[in-house]
């Protein structure tokens, strides 16, 4: 008896838009953590290095990424940051105890060099103000250091510092992580959402024309979640843009089908984080719709027993450096297609982070620099992802994992670019044993082809990556044809899938 295929069916159709996907969707991360920084994206000395001290090579990977906005200067560093600190010359610069990572922060590169460097490599800066440690006036000041053009104490100070023009940041986020009892100057959600509304008025005076961003809950665990939401939010709703959301996850006990259904978690997140936002919008009798902005999001979980035995007080050493596998670069994909599924309300997300801290890029400290498993999705779908989000009619063969039920083996998001008239699927098979044999109805997209069909796939679900081994890396061997309107193929257990048609 021949044993049966297991058999998937995708429908696409011109006609059922989701929304717009705003590129910030694709945005990353940078911290004043372990080597993001230091040994990362800058250091002097290095071979690669230009003459400000940045990393020609690191640079070079990020481009490519096309990354259009990074957050800076963190995360739990920014509840305890003085950017007064980070500007100036770099010579009279203090060296700080930083209390979050518990590290020492030599201050060498700060606000200025942060948003030269990202203008360099063409992204936009998601600056965070300190509501830890800190309140209003620190972020009217700041405010007028980076955007006022001049005549002003701080604004002059700047130019005075050696950048005429403004720096015009647009995106400002309101504290990080305020409800974690980690987080330096942990705030009630009343205490919160009384100083994020008044930090958010006094900047709006200084630059009307910025975009805020009040914090969320920590993650989907905090006992607060949603109250914290609802109760915020009754505050800044009508001073803010977006909600930020933060969710890593980790495959601790080694079950690779329950890791691979972890995105359901992140669906069901977004779910509740809108309807929490909406509840609101009701209560306020408001036309204003609230946004989404995941602006942590990641794999983290493999560096943990290194970080506990690192010595406190040195500078820059290697802090939550997860070394990524194949199976966390299938989760990374199906996380990418739960925001294509969610373009109609998340419109900003950054991978925590960007470089060595549990990022995509690695590098050696006077050496090389390579690209993680989890590079590749990101690549794909920055670079495929951007135009129309459709919703595709998937009908796929499920599972039952440990904590989740119905899972579809075929996870699946769909963008169209009508101004270059491309399509492209996305698609990851979960299942870890079989091939799934997949047909995707585009008969609404007469007249196109198979361009490509870029494959990411691996026998091995714990292969990493090394600067010495890429032993996971995409080809576009994938086996798709259209006929009559119909694409057919094969895809791989276990594997993450582009499947791209251009006009003929």
């Amino acid at each position: 008896m021949v044993a049966s295929v297991q058999k998937a069916r995708i429908i696409v159709d011109k006609a059922f838009r989701i929304a717009e996907v705003d590129k910030r969707i694709y945005g990353s991360f940078i911290e004043h953590l372990g080597r993001a920084v230091y040994g990362g994206i800058y250091e002097q000395g290095h071979p690669t290095s230009d003459k400000n001290g940045f990393r020609s090579d690191v640079k070079e990977l990020i481009q490519e990424l096309g990354v259009p906005i990074i957050r800076y200067p963190g995360g739990n560093f920014v509840s305890g940051y003085n950017w007064e600190d980070g500007v100036g010359p770099v010579e009279e610069r203090p060296r700080r105890l930083e209390l979050a990572w518990r590290t020492v922060e030599p201050n060498w590169v700060g606000t200025n060099e942060f948003t030269a460097w990202a203008r360099e490599i063409g992204s936009d800066v998601m600056m965070a103000v300190n509501l830890g440690t800190r309140g209003v006036d620190d972020a009217r000041n700041l405010i007028e250091y980076c955007n006022h053009p001049g005549g002003s104490y701080w604004s002059d100070l700047r130019r005075k510092h050696g950048y005429e023009q403004p720096h015009r940041i647009k995106t400002w986020c309101l504290g990080n992580e305020m409800d974690g009892p980690w987080q330096i100057g942990q705030k009630t959600p009343q205490e919160y959402g009384r100083i994020a509304y008044e930090t958010a008025k006094a900047m709006r005076l200084v630059d009307p024309d910025i975009e805020l961003v009040s914090c969320g809950s920590s993650s989907t665990g905090m006992p607060t979640f949603p109250e914290w939401e609802a109760v915020t939010l009754d505050h800044t709703y009508d001073v803010a843009d977006f909600v930020s959301l933060h969710q890593y996850y980790g495959n601790r006990d080694n079950d690779t089908a329950n890791y691979l259904a972890r995105s359901m978690d992140m669906d069901h997140f977004i779910h509740t984080v809108i309807s929490t936002c909406d509840y609101i919008k009701a209560k306020k009798r408001s036309k204003k719709t609230m946004y989404l902005s995941f602006d942590e999001w990641n794999v983290w979980y493999h560096s943990n027993d290194a970080d506990s035995k690192i010595d406190p007080w040195s500078i820059a050493p290697p802090q939550l450096e997860d070394h990524y596998n194949f199976e966390d670069a299938l989760l990374v994909g199906s996380m990418l297609i739960t925001f294509l599924k969610h373009a109609d309300r998340v419109k900003m997300a950054c991978m925590a982070q960007l470089v060595n801290v549990i990022a995509p890029i690695m590098t050696e400290n006077g050496g090389r620099v390579w690209k993680q498993t989890i590079y590749y999705p990101y690549l794909h779908a920055s670079r495929f992802g951007r135009g129309v989000s459709l919703k595709p009619i998937v009908d796929s063969p499920v599972y039952d994992a440990k904590d989740y039920t119905d899972v579809p083996y075929v996870d699946s998001a769909v963008v169209y670019d009508e101004e270059n008239e491309s399509l492209t699927i996305f698609a990851v098979n979960r299942h870890l044993e079989e091939d799934i044999e997949l047909t995707c109805d585009v008969r609404s997209f007469e007249g196109y082809k198979v361009a490509e069909h870029i494959v990411l796939h691996s026998d091995d679900l714990k292969a990493v990556n090394t600067a010495d081994h890429e032993a996971v890396k995409p080809q576009s061997n994938g086996d798709s044809s259209l006929n009559d309107g119909y694409v057919e193929t094969m895809l791989s257990k276990a594997s993450w899938n582009v499947i791209r048609l251009t006009k003929a």
